[in-house]
């Protein structure tokens, strides 16, 4: 054997060549790593299409900031009142899965509304009211800056007797893939802990530069979800919103439902609990009320938005329409059957956010800006919103069929390669049924709303005041949206 080695080429290259061969053994490894992290199978039950369920009972909800002539913002806010009040109606059961769920205001000014003590302060009084029920808080370890520092909302849940879970990210596939290769590699097994001597990326205090490698993997539990009892039945409700204080102010959209597709909506949290170490959920056994109803909805999570989405554009040809209000929009796939369905005659109405407001910071309006200069040289309509350091964070498409039916596509994904391609945890309402539903006349007056200034309310600014040709930042967002070195 000793013969062997002294006399093989290859060994005697290596011995020759250490660094190079210790180079190109990392290069393989991370090379391994990054591909498997990107091809691996899902957690059991990610990627939910849920079956088509008759709903009689759905209401849509709305928060709006508009600003009058005299350029003072105004608000009407609906849609944390009504988790609220589901939450004060609840004896038996609660969940909670929220995204942000903090008071950082980042360099934004004071809140509009103390948000995430609020939900604190509801969820804590209603568990003291029923001291058997299960309340449980599924959300995204961003808030705790990933083990950084202590979340003093969720140490209050959790001195209350509510089982919080954060949830186990690096379980999910990577959307960075190229930076997540060497932190998997490399900074994984180091973890965490609470403080450090660096700032806090989200607000006060100290955290380590563990905390900075983990975030810059930029994945996250997106969704934005409760569900409890509600008088003997099962409530559900799904949004774009967060209880964040920072975000308090910002637009936002949701629905607020029961019947069975409330049980396919506990089945996808369950399956987050399963791969973060969480609960079994005891559902109450609340009868599900059957319904007649011409109107549908369906639960789908991940990916399955996506497929959802793009078979509702592509159904949209001569005289039908499209309308679109979103926060990130940057998907290729969901641009392409955009403007083939303008090209088929449907007439679209796209009304974006202008990626300038980010908690008292100034962005650069990628990717919006770019996906909204190509779109309208397609000839499709395009307006922002007219923000004052809020964000428009709607995510909700509304199509009609001329003469047929209605979807409502609506919940916490943006539209955008991390948010549709089983890389971010998502959850979407899609809503059908005939067009003169109710749920459907409130989503086209919200959106009728939002497209037409009125003489005292300023919503949105037409497509020439954000408009941005520079070829610089057309190839900066095709390469982020790509590759995720971004965080849309």
């Amino acid at each position: 054997m000793l013969k062997f080695v002294k006399n093989n080429k290859l060994f005697d290259w290596i011995a020759r060549h250490p660094w190079c061969f210790l180079c190109f053994t990392v290069a393989v490894l991370l090379f391994a790593m990054g591909s498997y992290h990107i091809f691996k199978p899902l957690p059991q039950g990610i990627s939910f299409k849920g079956p088509i369920h008759p709903v009689s009972s759905i209401r849509f909800l709305k928060d709006l900031t508009w600003v009058d002539p005299d350029g003072r913002r105004h608000h009407h806010q609906e849609i944390f009142d009504e988790v609220f009040r589901i939450i004060g109606d609840a004896k038996q059961f609660i969940l909670v899965d929220m995204f942000l769920y903090n008071s950082y205001l980042g360099a934004g000014d004071k809140p509009l509304r103390p948000l995430s003590l609020e939900l604190t302060n509801a969820l804590v009084a209603q568990k003291q009211r029923h001291p058997q029920m299960q309340v449980v808080v599924i959300t995204d370890p961003i808030n705790t800056v990933y083990g950084g520092l202590p979340a003093k909302h969720l140490e209050n849940l959790k001195s209350a007797g509510i089982e919080v879970v954060l949830t186990r990210l690096e379980r999910l596939r990577d959307s960075n893939p190229i930076y997540s290769a060497f932190w998997r590699l490399l900074g994984q097994i180091w973890g965490n802990s609470t403080g450090g001597w660096l700032p806090n990326p989200f607000g006060a205090g100290r955290v380590s530069l563990r905390s900075y490698l983990r975030l810059a993997n930029f994945k996250a539990n997106h969704r934005k979800v409760l569900v409890a009892d509600n008088h003997n039945r099962l409530a559900g409700l799904i949004t774009s919103a967060n209880p964040h204080d920072g975000s308090s102010a910002h637009g936002n959209v949701a629905i607020a439902f029961e019947g069975p597709a409330v049980i396919d909506l506990l089945a996808t949290e369950q399956a987050v609990l399963d791969f973060s170490g969480g609960p079994r959920l005891n559902i109450p056994p609340c009868p599900v009320q059957k319904s007649s109803s011409e109107t549908s909805l369906q639960i789908v999570t991940e990916s399955k938005i996506k497929h959802a989405i793009l078979e509702t554009i592509q159904k949209a040809g001569n005289n039908d329409h499209i309308d679109m209000v979103m926060f990130y929009l940057s998907d290729r796939k969901v641009v392409a059957a955009l403007k083939r369905a303008h090209q088929r005659g449907a007439h679209l109405r796209i009304l974006l956010d202008p990626n300038k407001d980010a908690f008292g910071r100034t962005k650069n309006g990628i990717p919006n800006r770019q996906v909204a200069l190509e779109l309208n040289n397609a000839g499709i309509k395009v307006k922002w919103s007219h923000t004052h350091g809020e964000q428009s964070h709607s995510k909700m498409m509304l199509a009609t069929i001329n003469g047929g039916q209605s979807t409502l596509i609506i919940g916490s994904a943006n539209f955008t390669r991390r948010n549709l391609n089983d890389l971010n945890l998502e959850t979407d309402a899609v809503v059908r049924g005939e067009p003169g539903a109710r749920i459907f006349q409130q989503a086209h007056q919200f959106f009728d709303l939002l497209w037409h200034n009125t003489p005292q309310q300023t919503f949105n600014v037409d497509f020439a005041a954000y408009k941005d040709e520079s070829w610089v930042r057309i190839g900066l967002y095709r390469f982020m949206e790509a590759f995720g070195t971004c965080t849309f």
